[in-house]
């Protein structure tokens, strides 16, 4: 009996022992207990995390869903992608140990707490939730941090919010990514010097200013900072040998392409797209084997150089020719590298495109050779380009008043045709070379040529003050009819002050104009007299309006009718007409490429049916080919539906493609008007529309899409609408967003199209119009009732090319049952519905349950 009550206790010391070894392993640490049991209350579905509602313990055994453990704390919570909905409990800080967390893409909202203190923290992943605020100490302490990532959370929505200091702190920070988090200010000096930074994504803010030259040399592998206000020159990125992917498109650079852009030996993604660059491209960067360069929508000028990147896109800017490899003109040339001498002023770059430098602004011709350069007054600042030398039938220099430095180049000395120079009232310096006898130089008015022993003192050399008064740029002059512009300097050998240099610098011009007066105004009359009595066959001519109007456009003038009256429609759309014009004149944004009809006869094959790529409301679409074997796609409207509806839809598509630029936007390439021809020219999309892919793609012969690429395809449309918008310099409603409008190029990424309808969206809160727009089946119910519209109407549409996506069903289909004909109703009513869902599901989707539970996400 001794014995057993012995064997009794040993076996109770032993359980005792043992279950106090269990609770010294396993209980983990009441506070961070105290946390999770917070973060748990705090959410609006805590049902999803399977944690015990009451009691057990989080470090286990077993440890509860999401949480990791070492010893008796919380190192880890990895629930990601679940769809909680909540807050976050303010004293997350209180986990001290914890080195990771994951909590991207849910829903959490309302205030993210402080990390301050987090020492041990290494990886945070708080992206793409619904948090409206962080606070200040954020950053505080975040010793050992590698990894921040706070992408799309609407941060301090009204005022937005600045990166704090404290982040510099973070000396092992390798990656930071927040992207469309609301960033105002600058761009904080410190991250260009941090230590391991190497991923630095910032995309889709309201950052500004210029990228700090604390950049300089920057450790940076990938640079993300498209989508912002940045301005300035990018030079900077230029010594960032590092980067392999270099992301600024989206916003408002400026100057010129560094030349030392080749030096970047690692890169292979550059997207420079939609800013204000400049210039000639270097041939550093066109000997980069890049895998991705976009360069669309800037004012690069010059030749397209043969690129070495394996994908290249260059459309929308002022090259001289049109495909790659061809040269511009010597004139040209020479002309572009003065314009780069000069700092490329904007009021110039604007005018100096196409390869015939006679119709530029400031420059003249003698035939087809430049004979003048005449750009006073033009705040012109930088140096003088030896260049010029080669306009070897130059006769007249005129650059007075501007901000000019530097030497005279000595080359200029070669010009034998020159007879006039004049550069007063700049800032020159010497010694000026020694041009001939025969050349008027004037250099007045220049503080560091003063006591230049050098400067010509007499004879035909003297130095002399321009009177200012400027030729018109834009008339022409032939020196062989004996004609020449009004010579606007007056020579004078006398010093400054004398009363017959001052009487003669004021009569000279007020005769002269006098004189012209009487010459130009009979002669203007005669002219509009000849115009009125000339008949004219439907032609297309091109008028650039003076540059000196900030609103600088191209006047593109259609006559139609045998009198050659023409009616002006503004780019707005406001039109005014005289009782007998039956023809149009458009006003379109200068950089519109305006084509003949005979060129697209020819690329398309007189528009032959072999290469007919789709028919539509407005038309026939074409494929065409371009010599350098560019594919583009031709949209003809047919004669039979040329009605003042038609016409709209038309000047419609011109007038916002001319204004709205994206990478997720169909590019309008051109367009031609000419008689009843009216014809736009678009980028070619090789893989059609989504529409052929979701619903015919069995009878085309197609492989049905992945549900990555569907992804993909509905991120891309989001971010067109989105840059349409809210993004754009004025904000659209495209009020035909289907799957037939959305087209797919050769990696499937998706543009979307058709803008004949779109409408700009109004100052308040909603626009009521009297004329239904869209197509049925994509309309929202508000849209078709009320007929007011807002861009509401296109996230309803957008929602509709969801469903098709998630579905591949059509958005309206009267063969289907009664009760699915109408996508966006039926889907409404089994989208909570887990089993009809999955039974929807487009059935050559190879669903798994983690992409089920993406798609459940969607749905929702």
């Amino acid at each position: 009996m001794q014995h057993k009550k012995s064997v009794m206790r040993n076996k109770f010391a032993s359980l005792l022992v043992l279950s106090l070894v269990t609770v010294v392993l396993s209980i983990t640490d009441p506070g961070d207990l105290d946390v999770l049991m917070q973060f748990r209350d705090g959410l609006e579905n805590p049902e999803l995390l399977k944690w015990p509602e009451n009691g057990g313990d989080p470090c286990g055994p077993p440890s509860w869903n999401h949480v990791f453990c070492a010893e008796s704390r919380v190192t880890q919570i990895q629930a990601q992608g679940m769809g909680l909905k909540g807050s976050l409990p303010q004293n997350l800080n209180k986990l001290t140990m914890l080195n990771n967390i994951g909590l991207q893409r849910n829903q959490l909202s309302g205030k993210l707490p402080s990390f301050s203190g987090l020492s041990n923290l290494q990886y945070a992943y708080l992206d793409y939730n619904n948090f409206d605020s962080i606070p200040a100490d954020f950053f505080d302490g975040l010793d050992d941090l590698e990894a921040l990532a706070l992408d799309h959370n609407n941060f301090k929505a009204t005022t937005g919010w600045s990166i704090p200091k404290a982040l510099q702190n973070s000396a092992q920070l390798t990656n930071f990514s927040c992207m469309s988090c609301n960033l105002i200010g600058s761009l904080p000096d410190f991250l260009g010097s941090m230590p391991s930074l190497t991923n630095l994504k910032l995309s889709d803010n309201k950052l500004s200013g210029e990228i700090p030259n604390t950049f300089n040399g920057s450790v940076l592998q990938m640079l993300w900072l498209n989508g912002n206000q940045f301005t300035g020159p990018i030079d900077v990125v230029a010594t960032m040998e590092s980067l392999t992917v270099l992301w600024l498109h989206g916003n408002l650079f400026s100057g010129p392409i560094p030349d030392n852009i080749g030096n970047l030996t690692l890169l292979q993604d550059l997207n420079l797209n939609t800013n204000n660059l400049v210039g000639l491209i270097p041939n550093s960067l066109a000997n980069m084997k890049l895998d991705t360069l976009d360069l669309n929508n800037n004012q690069f000028m010059g030749p397209i150089p043969m690129f070495k990147a394996s994908n290249v896109t260059c459309a929308s800017n002022k090259f001289c020719k049109a495909s790659q490899g061809l040269p511009c003109s010597p004139e040209v040339m020479a002309l572009l590298r003065f314009l780069r001498g000069v700092n490329y002023p904007s009021r110039l770059v604007s005018s100096w495109t196409d390869n015939e430098p006679c119709n530029w602004v400031g420059i003249r011709c003698n035939g087809e050779k430049v004979s003048i350069i005449n750009l006073p007054h033009y705040n012109l600042s930088g140096t003088l380009s030896p260049s010029v030398a080669n306009l070897d039938s130059l006769s007249q220099i005129r650059l007075q008043s501007n901000n000019l430095s530097g030497p005279v180049p000595d080359n200029w000395t070669s010009l034998k045709s020159l007879e006039t120079l004049d550069l007063s009232g700049n800032n020159i310096s010497g010694p000026l070379p020694k041009f001939g006898s025969t050349v008027k130089l004037l250099i007045a008015d220049n503080p560091l040529l003063n006591g230049d022993k050098n400067a010509p003192s007499t004879g035909d050399n003297a130095p002399s003050r321009s009177s200012g008064f400027p030729t018109n740029s834009r008339s022409t002059s032939s020196k062989g009819s004996g004609s020449s512009p009004t010579d606007s300097s007056v020579e004078s050998t006398e010093p400054k002050g004398s009363k017959q240099s001052t009487f003669v610098s004021i009569v000279v011009p007020v005769a002269s104009f006098v004189v012209l007066a009487f010459l130009v105004v009979p002669l203007s009359i005669y002219c509009c007299k000849k115009r009125q009595d000339s008949k004219l066959a439907p032609s297309l001519v091109i008028h650039p309006r003076d540059l000196s109007d900030s609103d600088n456009a191209v006047k593109v003038v259609v006559a139609s009718n045998t009198k050659g009256s023409t009616s002006a429609l503004t780019g707005s759309g406001s039109a005014s007409r005289n009782s007998s014009n039956i023809g149009e004149s458009h006003i379109i944004e200068a950089g519109n490429l305006v084509i003949s009809v005979q060129v697209l006869r020819n690329v398309t094959k007189s528009f032959a049916p072999e290469n007919e790529l789709g028919r539509g409301g407005f038309g026939v679409v074409y494929k065409g080919e371009l010599d350098d074997g560019t594919q583009i796609a031709v949209k003809r409207m047919e004669a039979g539906v040329i009605t003042s509806k038609a016409l709209d839809e038309f000047q419609s598509e011109i007038a916002v493609l001319s204004k709205v630029r994206h990478r997720h936007l169909v590019s309008l390439l051109g367009y031609s008007i000419e008689g009843n021809e009216r014809i736009l020219v678009y980028e070619y999309m090789s893989q059609g529309a989504l529409s052929q892919h979701l619903f015919h793609w069995k009878s085309l012969k197609l492989e049905p899409l992945s549900w990555k690429r569907r992804l993909n395809i509905a991120l891309d449309v989001a971010r067109g609408m989105e840059y349409l918008h809210t993004l754009a310099h004025q904000s659209f409603i495209h009020r035909d967003l289907k799957s037939s409008n959305i087209l797919l190029g050769d990696d499937f990424r998706a543009k979307v199209a058709d803008f004949g309808l779109v409408k700009l969206a109004p100052d308040g809160e909603k626009s009521v119009v009297t004329r239904l727009a869209g197509t049925f089946g994509y309309l929202a119910p508000e849209y078709a009732v009320t007929g007011k519209i807002t861009t509401k109407a296109d996230v309803f549409s957008f929602g509709v090319v969801l469903m098709e996506l998630l579905t591949g069903l059509m958005a309206l289909d009267d063969g289907r049952p009664e009760e699915t004909q109408y996508l966006a109703a039926w889907f409404w009513h089994i989208k909570s519905d887990k089993e009809k869902l999955r039974a929807a599901i487009d059935p050559t989707l190879d669903i798994k349950d983690e992409t089920f539970e993406s798609i459940s996400i969607i749905a929702e």
